[in-house]
Protein backbone atom coordinates (compact mmCIF):
# COMPACT_ATOMS: atom_id res chain seq x y z
CA UNK A 1 0.00 0.00 0.00
CA UNK A 2 2.74 2.56 0.92
CA UNK A 3 4.79 1.09 -1.83
CA UNK A 4 1.31 2.39 -4.15
CA UNK A 5 0.84 5.96 -2.49
CA UNK A 6 4.61 6.85 -3.07
CA UNK A 7 4.12 5.91 -6.63
CA UNK A 8 0.77 7.66 -7.51
CA UNK A 9 2.57 10.57 -5.54
CA UNK A 10 5.23 11.15 -7.64
CA UNK A 11 3.79 10.55 -10.43
CA UNK A 12 0.68 13.63 -8.92
CA UNK A 13 3.84 15.62 -8.43
CA UNK A 14 5.69 14.81 -11.92
CA UNK A 15 2.30 16.17 -13.48
CA UNK A 16 1.81 19.10 -11.26
CA UNK A 17 5.34 20.13 -11.32
CA UNK A 18 5.28 20.24 -15.33
CA UNK A 19 2.84 22.86 -15.42
CA UNK A 20 4.45 25.50 -17.21
CA UNK A 21 3.26 28.98 -15.09
CA UNK A 22 5.77 31.49 -16.55
CA UNK A 23 4.57 30.10 -20.05
CA UNK A 24 0.80 29.92 -19.80
CA UNK A 25 0.99 33.38 -18.02
CA UNK A 26 2.88 35.23 -20.55
CA UNK A 27 0.60 33.32 -23.29
CA UNK A 28 -2.58 35.03 -21.27
CA UNK A 29 -1.00 38.73 -21.45
CA UNK A 30 0.05 37.83 -25.43
CA UNK A 31 3.17 36.93 -25.18
CA UNK A 32 5.55 33.16 -25.71
CA UNK A 33 8.37 34.29 -22.59
CA UNK A 34 10.50 31.97 -24.72
CA UNK A 35 10.86 34.04 -27.29
CA UNK A 36 12.16 37.02 -25.72
CA UNK A 37 14.83 37.20 -22.91
CA UNK A 38 17.57 34.32 -22.07
CA UNK A 39 13.97 32.25 -23.38
CA UNK A 40 13.55 30.50 -19.92
CA UNK A 41 9.60 29.85 -18.23
CA UNK A 42 11.28 30.71 -15.05
CA UNK A 43 10.27 33.69 -12.65
CA UNK A 44 14.22 35.53 -13.75
CA UNK A 45 12.81 35.86 -17.50
CA UNK A 46 9.38 36.47 -16.78
CA UNK A 47 10.31 39.45 -13.96
CA UNK A 48 12.49 40.79 -17.65
CA UNK A 49 9.65 40.67 -20.33
CA UNK A 50 6.51 40.66 -18.44
CA UNK A 51 7.42 42.60 -15.20
CA UNK A 52 8.53 42.17 -11.50
CA UNK A 53 4.72 41.53 -9.93
CA UNK A 54 4.28 38.68 -12.76
CA UNK A 55 7.56 37.31 -12.02
CA UNK A 56 6.78 37.02 -8.84
CA UNK A 57 3.37 35.59 -9.15
CA UNK A 58 5.48 32.86 -11.23
CA UNK A 59 7.76 32.25 -8.69
CA UNK A 60 5.17 31.74 -6.07
CA UNK A 61 3.42 29.42 -8.33
CA UNK A 62 5.84 27.50 -9.23
CA UNK A 63 7.38 27.06 -5.94
CA UNK A 64 4.16 25.96 -4.81
CA UNK A 65 4.10 22.95 -7.57
CA UNK A 66 7.03 22.03 -4.86
CA UNK A 67 5.50 22.53 -1.79
CA UNK A 68 2.57 21.30 -2.12
CA UNK A 69 3.27 17.48 -3.01
CA UNK A 70 5.58 17.18 -0.24
CA UNK A 71 3.29 19.12 2.49
CA UNK A 72 0.75 16.01 1.48
CA UNK A 73 3.48 13.21 2.47
CA UNK A 74 4.25 15.18 5.12
CA UNK A 75 0.92 15.73 6.62
CA UNK A 76 0.10 12.61 6.25
CA UNK A 77 2.87 11.21 8.11
CA UNK A 78 5.07 9.76 5.66
CA UNK A 79 8.93 9.69 6.11
CA UNK A 80 11.56 12.14 4.70
CA UNK A 81 12.95 10.31 1.63
CA UNK A 82 9.43 9.76 0.35
CA UNK A 83 8.71 13.15 0.64
CA UNK A 84 11.94 14.47 -1.03
CA UNK A 85 11.14 11.83 -3.59
CA UNK A 86 7.86 13.13 -4.55
CA UNK A 87 9.91 16.87 -4.63
CA UNK A 88 12.35 15.65 -7.13
CA UNK A 89 10.13 14.46 -9.19
CA UNK A 90 8.05 17.44 -8.92
CA UNK A 91 11.06 19.33 -10.02
CA UNK A 92 11.82 16.91 -12.84
CA UNK A 93 8.37 17.46 -14.23
CA UNK A 94 8.92 21.76 -14.29
CA UNK A 95 12.57 21.15 -15.91
CA UNK A 96 11.49 18.50 -18.77
CA UNK A 97 7.82 19.22 -18.73
CA UNK A 98 5.76 17.18 -21.32
CA UNK A 99 3.63 20.38 -21.55
CA UNK A 100 7.08 22.36 -23.58
CA UNK A 101 7.44 18.37 -25.51
CA UNK A 102 10.32 17.86 -22.50
CA UNK A 103 11.48 21.39 -21.82
CA UNK A 104 10.77 23.62 -18.82
CA UNK A 105 12.73 25.97 -16.33
CA UNK A 106 15.47 25.31 -14.39
CA UNK A 107 14.00 23.91 -10.80
CA UNK A 108 14.90 26.61 -8.87
CA UNK A 109 11.55 27.77 -7.36
CA UNK A 110 10.04 24.81 -7.37
CA UNK A 111 13.54 23.28 -5.20
CA UNK A 112 12.75 25.91 -3.39
CA UNK A 113 9.07 25.15 -2.81
CA UNK A 114 10.40 21.46 -2.03
CA UNK A 115 13.18 22.41 0.87
CA UNK A 116 11.07 24.97 2.03
CA UNK A 117 8.33 21.93 3.44
CA UNK A 118 11.45 19.72 4.01
CA UNK A 119 13.70 21.54 5.93
CA UNK A 120 12.89 25.14 6.52
CA UNK A 121 15.68 26.20 8.35
CA UNK A 122 17.97 24.41 6.50
CA UNK A 123 16.68 26.18 3.24
CA UNK A 124 17.04 29.52 4.94
CA UNK A 125 20.47 29.43 4.92
CA UNK A 126 20.77 28.18 1.37
CA UNK A 127 18.73 31.27 0.73
CA UNK A 128 20.95 33.59 2.31
CA UNK A 129 23.57 31.76 0.76
CA UNK A 130 21.93 32.80 -3.06
CA UNK A 131 21.00 36.40 -1.66
CA UNK A 132 24.98 36.99 -0.50
CA UNK A 133 26.08 35.79 -3.85
CA UNK A 134 23.64 37.81 -5.37
CA UNK A 135 24.17 41.40 -3.81
CA UNK A 136 27.75 40.87 -4.67
CA UNK A 137 27.01 39.86 -8.38
CA UNK A 138 23.63 40.90 -9.55
CA UNK A 139 23.72 37.37 -10.84
CA UNK A 140 20.92 35.18 -10.71
CA UNK A 141 21.93 31.87 -12.29
CA UNK A 142 25.68 32.61 -10.08
CA UNK A 143 23.33 32.68 -7.05
CA UNK A 144 20.98 29.98 -8.12
CA UNK A 145 24.60 27.72 -8.90
CA UNK A 146 25.94 28.52 -5.60
CA UNK A 147 22.61 27.55 -3.52
CA UNK A 148 21.71 24.76 -5.27
CA UNK A 149 25.43 23.40 -4.87
CA UNK A 150 25.30 24.54 -0.92
CA UNK A 151 22.06 22.99 -0.14
CA UNK A 152 23.09 18.71 -0.52
CA UNK A 153 26.60 19.97 2.07
CA UNK A 154 24.58 21.66 4.38
CA UNK A 155 21.63 19.19 4.39
CA UNK A 156 24.14 16.40 4.99
CA UNK A 157 26.22 18.31 7.61
CA UNK A 158 23.05 19.14 9.65
CA UNK A 159 20.15 17.49 8.68
CA UNK A 160 21.24 13.73 9.00
CA UNK A 161 19.59 12.58 6.47
CA UNK A 162 19.61 8.83 5.33
CA UNK A 163 21.97 7.87 2.15
CA UNK A 164 18.77 7.56 0.02
CA UNK A 165 18.00 11.20 0.87
CA UNK A 166 21.32 12.37 0.40
CA UNK A 167 21.40 10.99 -2.73
CA UNK A 168 18.51 12.27 -4.14
CA UNK A 169 18.98 15.87 -2.66
CA UNK A 170 21.98 15.42 -4.71
CA UNK A 171 20.49 14.45 -7.92
CA UNK A 172 18.61 17.47 -7.49
CA UNK A 173 21.27 19.91 -7.41
CA UNK A 174 22.76 18.29 -10.21
CA UNK A 175 19.83 18.43 -12.26
CA UNK A 176 19.11 22.25 -11.27
CA UNK A 177 23.16 22.81 -11.99
CA UNK A 178 22.92 21.37 -15.42
CA UNK A 179 19.91 23.01 -16.59
CA UNK A 180 22.08 26.17 -16.16
CA UNK A 181 24.50 24.68 -18.29
CA UNK A 182 24.33 27.71 -20.83
CA UNK A 183 24.33 30.94 -18.31
CA UNK A 184 27.43 28.67 -17.01
CA UNK A 185 29.21 29.49 -20.69
CA UNK A 186 27.70 32.92 -20.34
CA UNK A 187 29.25 33.30 -16.95
CA UNK A 188 32.37 32.04 -18.17
CA UNK A 189 32.49 34.10 -21.23
CA UNK A 190 31.40 37.14 -19.29
CA UNK A 191 27.94 37.41 -21.61
CA UNK A 192 25.64 37.09 -18.53
CA UNK A 193 23.21 39.52 -17.53
CA UNK A 194 22.82 41.13 -14.65
CA UNK A 195 19.68 41.34 -13.00
CA UNK A 196 18.39 45.28 -12.56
Amino acid sequence: MVDFVVIVSCVLAFIFGSIPFGYVIGKLKGVDVRQHGSGNIGATNVSRVLGKKYGALVLFLDALKGALPVLILKVLGFPLEYQVLSGFFAILGHCFSPFLKFKGGKGVATGLGVFLVVSPKITLVAFFIFLLVFFLTRYVSLSSITAALSYPVIFRLFGKPSDFTSLLIFLTAFVVVGKHYQNIIRLLKGEEKRFK
